[in-house]
């Protein structure tokens, strides 16, 4: 039986920040139009708390029994190490979807049921990342659909369950703030399947990592930081300078693209993920900060 640190790790709260992030992005949105609603950013905050924790019990489980996490150079992994069964993972994961789903129709509720549907194909594309027998993680769109639920949609999403409205003044902001936060979220994704590129390889994990090789893919990370700058500068345009206060995630977005370029592999590459998911939690941040003021 794990141990609740074992849980705890298995969680993967290095991630967290790529659930945290959308919610503070779009809740700035949402401030910055005079629609701020702190009850619906909690909970919009409890849900993509809990669908981050599902998706990568879910990984867990799914990545384990295929055996694809035997040999894992990473944190680590309850069903590939043996620490948990699989099935007491299986039920970790659809108990964090269960919590989502709940707060999510608190949210529909009070706001419009069409957001049943949006919550259903999050649980979805958290389950079949590595799930069901054709996981769509396991044939190059991992990156693809972190950016469309954990910047579109979440960012987005956020915004109107406060604002109640697509209008151009709630939409166009949301969408840059979405691309930027977006586009971090992948990042972190694409520097863990850089480091798992040779296992990956050896078990027929076919991640976009690996389809564009080691090269490639260290370029990708890089365009990446640098189109969230690209999605705040267009921001601040649209709103306020004062979103520039996002530019501080360069801190740490700055030394972890330089870590990626010169060549790191590896456990070495874990600090990189680290910093990525500090990085999107710092723009973030400096979103809503700087939209609020």
């Amino acid at each position: 039986m794990a141990t609740p640190a074992q849980w705890l790790e298995g969680a993967r709260p290095r991630t967290l920040p790529a659930a945290v992030a959308p919610v503070l992005a779009g809740t700035g949105v949402a401030a910055r139009l005079g629609d701020l609603v702190w009850w619906k950013a909690l909970l919009a905050m409890v849900v993509s708390l809990a669908l981050q924790v599902g998706v990568n019990y879910a990984n867990d489980y799914s990545d384990g029994v295929r055996g694809t996490d035997e040999d894992r150079v990473g944190p680590l992994r309850l069903v590939g190490s043996g620490a948990a069964s699989p099935q007491s993972v299986k039920v970790a994961a659809f108990t964090c979807f269960g919590v989502a789903a709940l707060v999510g129709l608190a949210l529909a509720a009070t706001t419009s049921w069409w957001l049943v549907g949006v919550g259903l194909l999050c649980i979805l594309a958290a389950w079949f990342y590595t799930g069901g027998r054709k996981p769509y993680g396991y044939n190059a769109l991992g990156e693809v659909m972190v950016f469309v639920f954990f910047g579109l949609v979440a960012v987005t999403g956020t915004t109107y369950v406060q604002t109640e409205s697509f209008a151009a003044a709630a939409l166009v902001p949301s969408l840059y703030a979405a691309t930027g936060v977006g586009a971090l979220a992948c990042a972190i994704l694409v520097a863990n399947n850089l480091r798992d590129i040779p296992t990956d390889r050896v078990v027929g994990k076919r991640t976009l990592a690996v389809v564009l090789g080691d090269e490639r893919t260290r370029a990708l990370f890089v365009f990446l930081v640098a189109a969230a700058a690209i999605a705040l500068i267009a921001l601040s345009f649209a709103t306020t300078r004062w979103a520039l206060l996002g530019l501080v995630y360069a801190v740490t977005a700055v030394p972890a693209a330089r870590s990626v370029i010169s060549g790191t592999t590896g456990r070495e590459l874990v600090p990189v993920l680290q910093r990525t998911g500090l990085s999107e939690l710092l723009y973030a941040l400096g979103i809503f900060v700087g939209l609020l003021l």
